[in-house]
């Protein structure tokens, strides 16, 4: 017997997650501060011929622009999260989003570690108290970007530089890539704004001017770190990777009957906090496909099962 109908008989496809809608807002205002701190870098730069405000002005350029990917994303989920021309809903959208975001935050990474080492072959001058003014009130505004995040980030368990928690089922959390990628992107920003802060102080009262593009290179190589860990994440859900932990749980829970025998499994994340699954099994006796769903019920990640019994 083969049923291939979904869990209920009335479904939708929107797996967004619960805390979309909030994670959206919070990336906008982001977005705004970014803006704001932008424009007023490149204003004042062209106004006093500073290098050092157009550098760092355009530096957060394309930060703005990846946080501007992610507000994108959930706005367009979120407009098409019924939209029927999507067989598994746009969950996976912020997904697509985090990936570009994290192909951006290479290339920054990149870009400052080329910079740092020529500046370091080659030392240029440093305006070192208007640099250390400059790096201060980034840091200021990325300490209240981060703030903005982290509330919602913290409500899914992870970090950018954490490994995936899972409760004691052996779940991962729902993971919402798209939030941690502008959260990542923060963080790259905070963390280059305390690394030449460090490195202006030192070179402005110790002389050691060497020092500002070591710890450029240093930024860097974290930051492609990030960018490395959250490319492999998204491009692992994108590519339909299987959610071992959820599959291994209902491997347990069919074996522990004794009365059927899996054929075939396919469990896949269409959501940050939903799952799909296609389970094939033989059935040792009369066993049907709606019985096999009801024991399967408890996997609370798997929010499209599709079950066929033979």
């Amino acid at each position: 017997m083969t049923d291939s109908t979904n869990t209920r008989r009335t479904h939708g496809h929107s797996f967004l997650g619960g805390s979309h809608d909030e994670n959206a807002r919070r990336t906008r205002s982001v977005v705004a501060l970014t803006l704001i701190m932008m424009i007023g870098e490149i204003t004042a730069g062209y106004l006093t011929g500073s290098m050092a405000l157009l550098a760092d002005g355009f530096h957060m350029a394309t930060h703005a622009g990846a946080l501007g990917i992610a507000a994108l994303a959930y706005s367009y989920a979120r407009r098409n999260s019924e939209n029927r021309a999507f067989s598994f809903g746009t969950g996976k959208v912020g997904e697509l989003a985090g990936f570009a975001s994290a192909l951006i935050l290479a290339l920054v990474s990149l870009g400052i570690g080329i910079e740092s080492a020529f500046r370091l072959i080659h030392p240029t001058g440093v305006a070192f108290g208007q640099a250390t003014v400059i790096a201060a009130i980034g840091l200021i505004v990325n300490i209240v970007s981060a703030l903005l995040l982290s509330g919602a980030h913290a409500e899914h368990g992870h970090h950018a530089h954490e490994p995936h928690h899972h409760d004691r089922h052996g779940h991962a959390h729902g993971t919402d890539n798209n939030l941690r990628s502008a959260y990542v992107h923060v963080l790259a920003d905070a963390l280059t704004s305390v690394l030449a802060i460090v490195a202006l102080l030192a070179g402005r009262y110790l002389g050691w001017v060497w020092l500002d593009p070591l710890m450029g290179i240093v930024g860097s190589i974290v930051i492609a770190r990030w960018a490395w860990t959250l490319m492999r994440d998204t491009a692992a859900v994108l590519l339909d990777k299987t959610d071992q932990h959820v599959a291994d749980e209902i491997r347990e829970i069919l074996s522990s009957h004794g009365d059927t025998e899996i054929a075939d499994l396919h469990v896949w994340q269409i959501g940050p906090e939903a799952r799909a699954a296609i389970v094939s099994v033989r059935a040792h006796g009369a066993l049907t496909a709606e019985t096999i769903r009801s024991r399967l019920a408890p996997v609370h990640e798997v929010r499209h099962l599709t079950v066929e019994a033979t």
